[in-house]
């Protein structure tokens, strides 16, 4: 076992995503300490906030999407873009992908990923790196909830559509987040999933899922 795996197993507890019930994930619960860990102590250790260790509702409802219409990932060459803790990749695998891999930056994100794809037995590659930039070689690129914040969203959306111009289906969640463009979108379905209040403002998180155009 890894340093970082021993991590999330201490920090963690294996719990279901509300709106995607038999899948197990490694999340921060209302008993484990790092859900009781203040901002402040995380920059004091030098941690990344842990979003890795939450079923955030942009990859809670992109996996109730997959799992409605499993054509939407077989066969298909899927990408989970800032994949938290690989909730959309897990249920693309189990809905027959042929490949599917999961980007973050944030080590521990990566061995979160592991973890949870080893402990719902399906095959799913993380990769701990930027890919934006990257050509493209996938067939599905799933993001969900990656318009938070206005440089990330810059970062990001360009590459984005470049990927649906290179003939990917780019699939973006939206919870509701101010920097997600309005222009350039075709919704395709919504999902209420419910929420913490400590995470959000409010019990339960519309989220819309829409198809990116390339331009």
């Amino acid at each position: 076992m890894t340093g970082a795996e021993a991590f999330i197993r201490a920090q963690t507890a294996i719990s279901e995503a509300p709106l995607l019930p038999g899948l197990r994930l490694h999340l921060a619960t209302e008993i484990t300490p790092i859900w009781q860990a203040s901002e402040a102590f995380l920059h004091q250790h030098g941690m990344e906030p842990p979003f890795w260790a939450f079923a955030w509702p942009g990859g809670q409802a992109l996996g109730r999407a997959i799992r409605d219409a499993p054509a939407i990932v077989q066969g298909k060459r899927v990408l989970d873009f800032a994949a938290g803790c690989g909730v959309a990749a897990i249920i693309a695998a189990q809905c027959g992908a042929a490949l599917v891999e999961a980007a973050e930056i944030d080590p521990l994100a990566v061995a979160a990923i592991r973890m949870n794809a080893a402990l719902n037995e399906v095959s799913v590659t993380a990769l701990g790196e930027d890919v934006v930039g990257s050509p493209c070689r996938w067939d599905v690129i799933l993001a969900g909830d990656v318009c938070y914040e206005a440089p990330m969203t810059a970062h990001i959306l360009p590459w984005l559509r470049a990927m649906a111009a290179a003939g990917a289906e780019v699939l973006v969640a939206d919870p509701g987040r101010a920097y997600l463009p309005r222009e350039g979108l075709v919704p395709l379905s919504s999902h209420a999933v419910p929420t913490s209040l400590e995470l959000e403002d409010r019990a339960e998180r519309v989220v819309t899922i829409a198809r990116l155009l390339p331009f």
